[in-house]
């Protein structure tokens, strides 16, 4: 399996990512191993993820969600999937 993930970093930010093995990057993001931003900004947790039969369907989804705003991040995390065609209209 693949997987997208989103991790809340101490700083209240979000980190989206994807990888083969879940539980291994997300011991490397914990111990500064992983992305330069969760190296800055540990302990991180994961709040969030998709699996996926295929990494370059996980790397698409990591993406498209990189590019959301905060609140359509937390649409998703809080599975309120609903909330996502509102929070994308621009205003």
């Amino acid at each position: 399996m693949c997987y997208m993930y989103i991790l809340r970093c101490s700083n209240g930010q979000y980190y989206v990512g994807s990888t083969y093995d879940l539980d291994k990057r997300l011991a490397e993001h914990q111990c500064g191993e992983g992305a330069l931003f969760t190296k800055k900004h540990r302990p991180v947790e994961l709040v969030y993820y998709e699996q996926f039969q295929r990494i370059i369907d996980a790397f698409h989804r990591e993406h498209q969600v990189k590019g959301w705003n905060r609140k359509k991040k937390e649409a998703l995390i809080n599975n309120c999937p609903e909330l996502l065609p509102e929070l994308s209209k621009h205003k």
